[in-house]
């Protein structure tokens, strides 16, 4: 398993397929607080255990974030916050995610972009979405124990559904709401939550406690009771 991982973020660094997204990624202008640091630059490929029942599955890389680090979450606000949360409910070995050498493992869950490239103004195009979906969509399979993929955000949220609809998965009637948590046959679950921005988090849009009680949701429903029952998956 760790070859095929190591095989597939091979094929993310070196991604070319959007050459909008190319072009910015290799000309954001360094923060004169990073001047000493050599920028990533390149597509961000995702991040974990490689067991994990769980998913967190983000939008795209931040300027100074992932594409500095070369780590998703990884030197940015957005990253102080859901690092810290995940300590706090024990899916990561420590509270901060600065560098992508400075010891963090993540415990039952992985964490990846579904755009791989950070985007100008934080949005990706339909085209650059469609562009990246095979790497998503081989994380999924290549995550044999994964129970739940918990989306930050609505774009997140409905690249997952288009994932599912191509799999001849129904998902009529499936809208995002922070905290819903909706079940698919032999699929994985699919959980919303606001993605954490700084601007989320400091309008109290979402907040620390809001998080973690969605991750301790998730742990009570996704990862003990599915495991238990034992259920079929259609992606293994």
């Amino acid at each position: 398993m760790v070859d095929s991982f190591q095989k597939l973020n091979r094929e993310v660094c070196r991604c070319v397929r959007c050459p909008r997204l190319v072009h910015f990624r290799e000309t954001v202008e360094s923060k004169p607080i990073y001047n000493d640091e050599t920028y990533w630059r390149k597509p961000v490929p995702g991040f974990g255990d490689h067991q994990a029942w769980l998913l967190l599955l983000g939008l795209a890389p931040a300027p100074h974030g992932g594409n500095r680090t070369g780590r998703p979450f990884t030197g940015d606000l957005s990253g102080d916050f859901l690092i810290r949360c995940l300590y706090n409910q024990g899916f990561a070995n420590q509270p901060t995610s600065r560098q992508w050498d400075d010891g963090l493992e993540l415990i039952g869950c992985y964490m990846t972009p579904a755009v791989k490239c950070v985007p100008p103004l934080h949005k990706p195009t339909p085209q650059e979405f469609y562009n990246c979906a095979e790497y998503l969509h081989r994380e999924i399979y290549l995550l044999k124990n994964l129970r739940c993929i918990l989306a930050l955000g609505r774009a997140a949220f409905d690249a997952y559904l288009r994932f599912l609809r191509g799999q001849g998965v129904t998902t009529t009637g499936v809208k995002f709401k922070h905290g819903a948590i909706i079940e698919f046959e032999g699929w994985p679950s699919l959980a919303a939550s606001y993605h954490p921005t700084p601007r989320n988090v400091n309008t109290g849009t979402l907040t620390k406690e809001m998080f973690e009680e969605l991750l301790k949701k998730l742990k009570e429903n996704n990862f003990s009771t599915q495991r238990r029952r034992g259920a079929k998956t259609q992606w293994k």
